[in-house]
């Protein structure tokens, strides 16, 4: 018995794929749940699974991906010589039926799959010298751990660069690994509607600000239990601005040395102290001098904003 059962996505409409995704976890959901995607974190994909909203943001970098998948598929056969086909299915696990994997492409006669990325130029350096990204990495062994395939390719084309791709073979100890993070965070966060624990980044802050955009209540409440972290926390600032004033010292030191030049480099390093032009609206005077236009342009955003005082 194949260790998945699949729902064909060959005819679905979009609406109803997304509702699909809510059902699970599926490969691009594995990193974050792990804490190593730097484009989501735990409490984002949390929100996305037990939310009933299904659109679905897009941005020019989700849309060249797409359509540059298929070149990027070709570029592979072009490099290995391996066939690979579209599946047009939803997999999920029999075994763990929270994990989905909706694949790029299969490979033809071997136990194996493949996934598509393009990244830019300034990410070339994530793919130095054989590096995999942690996140599709972990979006690899969560394809393996659904499918049971061998192993998995990971191609990429750095646009305007290069082409790269990745043979990762299957490792039951991380695929395990992964399997029981994933369990927990399914059934102990999204199954009983667990916010999971804040992890410091910036899509955990835009979580929290979603769920609580406004305060219910105005009363004052006892803080309880936060005395010793808010202690570090004045700790940690006072570090930041020593180190902070380190490093503008250390910048003007350089200016110091270029004086009139606009550059200098070294074996290790290269700076510029250049003239950037930014031109700016200046807001105070249009109000003053254009008032009406700048009541007409004038839009109000609404966000909770944290104050944090020592007594």
């Amino acid at each position: 018995m194949k260790p998945y059962v699949t729902v064909s996505t060959k005819d679905m409409d979009c609406e109803e794929w997304l509702k699909l995704r809510k059902s699970g976890l599926g490969g691009s959901d594995a990193g974050a749940v792990c804490g190593v995607n730097p484009y989501s974190s735990p409490m984002k994909v949390y929100l996305d699974k037990i939310s009933e909203k299904t659109e679905q943001f897009d941005n020019e970098a989700m849309r060249q991906g797409r359509d540059l998948e298929e070149y990027v598929a070709k570029r592979f056969t072009e490099e290995t010589g391996l066939l690979v086909r579209r599946s047009r299915k939803l997999y999920r696990s029999r075994n763990h039926p929270f994990m989905l994997a909706d694949i790029d492409r299969l490979i033809v006669g071997e136990e194996a799959g493949l996934e598509c990325k393009t990244a830019n130029a300034f990410q070339a350096e994530q793919w130095k010298s054989g590096a995999i990204p942690s996140h599709y990495l972990m979006q690899c062994i969560h394809y393996m751990a659904v499918t049971g395939k061998k192993r998995w390719y990971l191609a990429v084309v750095i646009l305007g660069k290069e082409f790269q791709y990745r043979r990762i073979e299957r490792d039951e100890e991380m695929i395990q690994r992964l399997i029981t993070i994933e369990e927990k965070f399914w059934k102990s966060n999204v199954m009983l509607n667990q916010l999971p624990e804040p992890d410091g980044s910036h899509y955990c802050d835009e979580a929290l600000e979603e769920l609580y955009q406004r305060p219910k209540e105005t009363r004052e409440i006892p803080l309880i239990g936060f005395d010793e972290r808010l202690a570090k926390r004045e700790k940690i600032m006072k570090t930041i601005a020593k180190l902070e004033k380190e490093q503008k010292r250390i910048e003007q030191e350089v200016k110091l040395f270029l004086k009139d030049h606009e550059a200098a480099s070294s074996e290790l390093f290269g700076v510029r102290w250049a003239n950037v032009d930014t031109k700016r609206l200046d807001a105070k005077r249009l109000k003053e001098e254009r008032p009406e236009i700048y009541k007409e342009f004038l839009s109000t955003t609404c966000s909770r904003r944290l104050f944090i005082k020592a007594s």
